[in-house]
């Protein structure tokens, strides 16, 4: 494939954290992925991507909220302790945790400043991947609870966490139906 920006975008894989190496990311490269998703497409300019980026100690405060939070909303009926460890563990299976926050400023339709959002995090999956880091958005519910622990603004919205590594997860091929199944030609 001689473009490499396509190439890039086809074989990108969410990599999750089983497969995270504890090899810390170079602040240079963090800034990278960043600088790529503040290159984002937005509507009236108004970039509403925030991120805050969790590391070392506050990887594990992060870790400690999600269990926290779950056990603070789950019905008795339905928890679980080792589910509890597990929200929180997560967190600290990975180098870098960043919570993708999604900034309404009412100048916009809010769908059109989550859909900048969302392609500001497809630019940290592209960028990740392209520098050689695995990582993947993940969106559980408890996300709805870390306003106060994000210190959120009351216009602001927590849409999940980008967790990222180094990896060493195989490459594979993508799966992926036929885009021809996806497409009406009309003309």
């Amino acid at each position: 494939m001689p473009n490499e920006i396509l190439k890039t975008i086809r074989t990108r894989r969410s990599v999750n954290q089983n497969s995270f190496t504890n090899e810390p990311i170079s602040k240079e490269d963090l800034l990278s992925v960043l600088e790529a998703a503040n290159a984002a497409p937005t509507h009236k300019r108004t970039q509403p991507w925030r991120f805050v980026v969790f590391q070392n100690d506050g990887l594990n405060r992060l870790g400690n909220e999600l269990s926290r939070i779950y056990k603070a909303i789950t019905p008795s009926e339905k928890y679980n302790a080792i589910t509890e460890e597990n929200m929180g563990k997560k967190a600290t299976m990975s180098t870098v945790a960043i919570a993708i926050i999604v900034n309404y400023s009412g100048d916009v339709p809010e769908w059109e400043e989550l859909a900048a959002t969302a392609c500001s995090v497809q630019n940290i999956w592209l960028a990740a991947h392209a520098i050689g880091l695995g990582g993947y958005w993940a969106s559980p519910g408890l996300i709805n609870h870390l306003g106060p622990f994000l210190s959120l603004e009351d216009n602001q919205k927590c849409i999940g966490i980008f967790y990222m590594g180094h990896h060493n997860s195989e490459v594979r091929d993508p799966v992926r139906s036929p885009i021809e199944e996806k497409v009406r030609w009309e003309g």
